[in-house]
């Protein structure tokens, strides 16, 4: 079977395959991670599957219908997310219009809402899958049209939804190929934070924490961290270095695991396979502040490791305790101290807008934010995406002003959905872009970012880091 398998363009510069999809305010371009699994399960099945990520490759509606003229495919996946479902519901019909294809629909958007997703594409969407796609997109193609064997999917019949038993979550991670990345450029990948080039390594799924925002655990991998083997993941970076040696040469890896750092032991074993194969990598890890450890930190460093990426979220215990983060101020401040005594570089990640924020909180948030001594900082608005429980609490609070899914982005940039009492969508807003500026325009932080310019393919991502960000700005003016 010849399948295609889109990353489809939208707004100018939007990201969908990060958790919130939006165009960034640092212009964050990440790889096709997700769809690149599927098409290496795909190709190793004896499946001729193209991956193909217009927004890398600056294409734009039209290319697709070319394409599909051109490779006349029997499938098509599709991605999917709120902002752009929309958009991606009219990709799939100009697939329609310029071939046979079934067109298969994955991602959280509609493994959220797959029954009125598909009532909305009304027959232009075949099959929506929900949740963890790799083994299930391999199913329908094999199976087709004979669904109804097929776990984890909803699809129309006689005019009606009809949903499968779900489907267990993948507990031998072992068992999938490495990413497809041999199908796309990987120096077309960008994000200010990460060394240039970087690539993904995601070396376990799902998460098992709680935090009613976070949209990956609820509507995609669930909440057991499942655990690929130290051989395993180590073997991935070996083969990608093959693919993209420039990562050696100023680039990092960067593990997109929900927590890196959840399991001591198995942190551990990962950098101890690294440096047991002599591998002089960089690389940078999603944690959590209550996982910090002063073994597991000085072993990741001397493994390699450069920057901690952490969601402190705020910096008032009511409100971490309503959004389920599970987490304490004096973990955050502690986990800060021992990162710093292992000479590991923090990012750390703050959201504006969450269940009892009001003008005071979010100043509390954003001053501590500024005196934790992190290294870059993010804030972002905090964003009700169906199938999270901050959605269904927005919902029943009355908090949720709009549920045309376009109106999750305003002019291509994350807009605010949500009001509370006090507090407006565009005090949230303001409230993020001042942040921000008062972290990156300090004095002392752009010395320090001239300063520790390590190499060229550094300044490199720093200049278009900064460029990125400084366009957000004038743009909103």
């Amino acid at each position: 079977m010849k399948i295609l398998l889109i990353n489809e363009p939208f707004v100018p510069g939007f990201c969908r395959t990060q958790r919130w999809a939006a165009r960034t305010r640092g212009r964050v371009l990440r790889a096709p991670d997700w769809l690149a699994y599927a098409t290496a399960v795909l190709e190793k099945a004896g499946h001729e599957a193209k991956l193909y990520d217009f927004p890398a490759m600056e294409w734009e509606k039209d290319k697709i219908a070319e394409l599909a003229k051109k490779e006349n495919p029997h499938f098509v996946v599709l991605d999917s997310t709120t902002p752009s479902v929309y958009s991606d519901i009219d990709c799939a019909k100009i697939i329609k219009a310029n071939s046979n294809a079934k067109v298969i629909m994955v991602g959280p958007h509609i493994s959220a809402l797959p029954e009125e997703t598909l009532l909305e594409a009304n027959g232009l969407v075949d099959v929506a899958v929900i949740g963890e796609y790799d083994n299930t997109v391999l199913d329908i193609v094999n199976s087709y049209p004979n669904l109804s064997e097929v776990k984890g999917i909803v699809y129309i019949k006689e005019g009606k939804p009809v949903r499968t038993p779900a489907r267990p979550l993948i507990e031998n991670l072992d068992s999938l190929p490495f990413p497809a990345w041999h199908q796309l450029d990987l120096m077309k990948y960008f994000d200010g934070g990460k060394l240039y080039p970087y690539i993904d390594i995601i070396s376990g799924r799902g998460c098992p924490n709680a935090c009613i925002f976070c949209l990956w655990p609820q509507t995609m991998h669930g909440y057991k961290f499942r655990f690929r083997s130290a051989k395993n993941v180590v073997d991935e970076i070996e083969h990608d270095i093959k693919l993209c040696p420039q990562v050696l040469k100023g680039g990092e890896f960067f593990f997109e695991d929900d927590t890196f750092t959840v399991n001591k032991a198995r942190a551990i074993e990962i950098c101890e396979e690294i440096m047991r194969r002599n591998l002089k990598i960089r690389f940078s890890v999603n944690a959590r502040v209550d996982t910090a450890d002063a073994e597991m930190f000085k072993i990741m460093k001397k493994a390699g490791c450069r920057l901690l990426l952490v969601g402190f979220e705020s910096g008032v215990q009511d409100l971490l305790n309503k959004m389920h983060k599970n987490i304490t101020i004096t973990q955050s401040r502690n986990f800060m101290a021992l990162a710093k005594q292992a000479k590991l570089q923090v990012h750390g990640c703050f959201v504006i807008g969450l269940p009892g924020e009001t003008l005071e909180t979010a100043k509390q948030t954003v001053g501590f934010g500024l005196n934790l001594g992190l290294d870059t900082i993010q804030f972002s608005g905090a964003v009700p995406f169906p199938g999270t429980k901050y959605f269904k609490l927005c919902e029943e609070n009355g908090w949720l002003k709009s549920k045309k899914w376009s109106d999750y982005l305003q002019e291509g940039e994350q807009a605010g959905v949500v009001e509370y009492p006090g507090m407006s969508r565009e005090q949230i807003d303001k409230l993020v872009d001042a942040g921000l500026k008062s972290f990156y325009f300090r004095p002392s932080y752009m010395v320090k970012f001239l300063l520790k310019t390590s190499s060229p393919s550094d300044l490199y991502r720093k200049f278009r880091g900064a460029k990125n960000f400084i366009s957000y700005l004038l743009g909103k003016k």
